[in-house]
């Protein structure tokens, strides 16, 4: 992205500025150096596959995380299917993994706190 980004920005200054040996001064380096970004990301390797079992197997660290004026938690759902949903309170520190995305309203469990309720 940044490539291209740099050879429209030194393309767009060459052309919307009128012959100057400043303005090829700046555009000319922009240019290049977006050729040279663009040659570099081509070049690249591919990057790893993604290990469906790891994603799945994923749980936040079950720690206690600190009272803003309210209970805090951490909520995580995996995009993946099957979705999966991981809410951590944080006053207890009690961890639930859910089967489907997040629900409306939770109370945790462990404490009998309502962490959230949607309208």
């Amino acid at each position: 992205m940044s490539g291209w980004a740099c050879i429209v920005i030194g393309s767009g200054i060459i052309l919307s500025s009128g012959p100057s040996s400043m303005v090829l001064a700046v555009a000319a380096p922009i240019s290049i150096s977006g050729v040279a970004l663009l040659m570099a990301a081509i070049g690249m390797g591919q990057t790893e596959e993604i290990n469906h079992d790891e994603i799945h197997a994923w749980t936040p660290d079950a720690d206690l995380l600190p009272d803003a004026g309210g209970p805090m938690f951490r909520v995580d759902t995996t995009l993946i299917a099957p979705m999966k949903t991981s809410i951590l309170c944080g006053r207890c520190g009690n961890l639930e993994v859910l089967n489907g995305p997040k629900p409306s309203k939770y109370i945790c469990h462990e404490c009998e706190i309502l962490l959230w309720e949607e309208e």
